[in-house]
């Protein structure tokens, strides 16, 4: 029979010391270093080398968060750009909207001054008119103005834009009116060569870029280039005004006459803003006639201001007196009536005899 001897355990660390005395031994080294660190630079080398190697566990353990946020910083960020972008796409597209208004607004100051430079050209009262339509009709050149018979607006007025005369106004409304352009088959317009002085009757043909010259002799002397204006013969357009500009002229030997096409100098179908021209509609004798009147009339006022000697009466009275001359009268006092009297109350210039 064995018998087995018992024996006891021992400790694992029962050679070494109890940890008790490891932990102060750990606390008195700690603070004999901290004393030595704080006293003297000798741990100075050591504590720069713990430094280096304690930095990469910074990193490594910093190293997850920092990750965290560059990749939420590169979501945000994402995010940020297409909202960014988005308010810069809306904005790039206000502004082009504000450009293309200016320029609008420059090319309609443009037109403005253009027109404003021809009116100072124009010897008749202008009033300017604004385009508010166009007539539908393909066959027919008629447009619509926002001036009417309420702003002293007349049939058969003349309107013209910065270039020449466009046409007449043939519809009259209490605040707007039609014009029928020039180049409108049923409109014609007397014109002359500004060169030669040529005269011709320009017609519309329904193309707002073409007027043919109507019956012109085969041998007149008209030539590509020369600038037609309005004669005036018609009594409608004053004369003087730029009406087309000669591009064609076919001389066929076979016809008695050629054929002469023009352009229009006017913008017929892009011009927005037009004159309209209050021209004097008198005639020469009502006009004569008004002059003689304003003239006689000036006499009287002249010869009634004070201060005029006694011996030069007003010539009216002095001149007749009951059919008789005036008692000494001289012919120098006879009636200061015009040369050329335009109305029968000024007719007779020798006193009545009896």
């Amino acid at each position: 029979m064995v018998v087995h001897e018992e024996r006891p355990i021992k400790p694992l660390f029962s050679k070494g010391p109890s940890l008790g005395v490891r932990l102060l031994v750990l606390v008195v080294l700690s603070v004999a270093l901290m004393v030595v660190d704080s006293r003297f630079d000798l741990l100075k080398p050591v504590r720069s080398q713990m430094g280096l190697v304690l930095m990469e566990s910074y990193w490594i353990t910093d190293l997850p968060q920092r990750m965290w946020q560059g990749v939420a910083g590169q979501f945000g960020s994402r995010t940020e750009l297409i909202a960014e972008n988005e308010k810069l796409k809306t904005e790039a597209l206000l502004l082009q909207g504000r450009l293309q208004k200016l320029a609008a607004l420059t090319e309609q100051n443009v037109r403005l001054r253009e027109l404003l430079n021809s009116s100072a050209l124009v010897n008749e009262k202008v009033e300017v008119a604004e385009l508010i339509g166009v007539d539908p009709n393909p066959f027919t050149h008629r447009i619509l103005i926002n001036k009417g018979e309420r702003d002293g607006v007349f049939l058969g007025q003349p309107v013209l834009d910065a270039r020449g005369l466009m046409g007449q106004v043939v519809e009259l409304m209490p605040y707007t009116s039609r014009v029928l352009l020039l180049t409108d088959t049923t409109h014609s317009i007397p014109v002359q060569v500004n060169r030669n002085g040529l005269r011709a009757i320009a017609s519309g043909t329904g193309n707002p870029e073409r007027l043919e010259l109507r019956h012109v002799a085969d041998t007149a002397d008209i030539k590509e280039g020369d600038l037609l204006v309005s004669s005036g013969m018609g009594q409608r357009f004053p004369a003087g005004y730029p009406v087309a500009t000669v591009n064609e002229v076919i001389h066929d030997s076979g016809q008695p006459f050629a054929i002469v096409r023009a352009i229009p100098t006017a913008a017929l179908n892009r011009s927005r803003y037009m004159l309209l021209v209050f021209s004097d509609r008198r005639t020469p004798e009502e006009r004569a006639t008004e002059a003689a009147i304003a003239q006689e009339e000036a006499d009287r006022q002249g010869a009634a201001k004070p201060g005029q000697p006694a011996a030069n009466p007003p010539a009216a009275p002095a001149a007749v007196d009951n059919g008789q001359p005036a008692p000494g009268a001289t012919p120098a006092a006879a009636p200061s009536v015009p040369a050329a009297p335009a109305h029968p109350a000024a007719a007779p210039a020798q006193p009545r005899r009896q």
